[in-house]
């Protein structure tokens, strides 16, 4: 996907978010509805989202392959991103110290913290077959869409 139309991708993705999400809907309803979009739109391996409970990331509404239901702090990508509170892209998974492989069809991987007055409440897990997919226009993309996410159901 060229950068253009990916630009153009994030930005209808943004508009149908914001047409689709409402508070009143509830964060399971709100982040499977959110995980049907960005996957429906995109060519990814696996979107969703991992939810923080009781010290531990846990398996929530997600679009793809069969995943890993915990997650431990510092562990893995996704563990990574929430002991940082930062964004975490990984170009080559199979490079990554400690990479936890729910899919041996991933090569490439974005994770995003759900920050609520800097605190971590979970965190965006997106996967793709590619390896180097991701880039700073998807890492600026999705943060933007994610900061709007939590504000909204959180």
């Amino acid at each position: 996907m060229n950068k253009e139309t990916k630009q153009e991708e994030y930005r209808a993705l943004e508009a149908e978010l914001k047409a689709l999400i409402l508070p009143q809907d509830g964060l399971i309803s709100n982040m499977a509805n959110f995980s049907a979009a960005l996957y429906s739109r995109f060519d990814f391996l696996w979107v969703g989202f991992y939810i923080i409970e009781k010290e531990q990331l846990r398996l929530g509404p997600f679009q793809g392959p069969v995943a890993c239901t915990r997650i431990s702090k510092g562990k893995g990508v996704c563990g990574s991103a929430w002991s940082r509170k930062e964004t975490v892209i990984v170009n080559d998974v199979h490079q990554f110290a400690g990479h936890i492989a729910c899919s041996a069809d991933s090569n490439s991987e974005i994770v995003l913290p759900l920050l609520v007055d800097h605190v971590v409440m979970g965190v965006l897990d997106i996967d793709s077959t590619a390896f180097d997919y991701f880039d700073e226009m998807d890492r600026e993309s999705l943060e933007k869409i994610v900061k709007w996410f939590a504000s909204v159901v959180y």
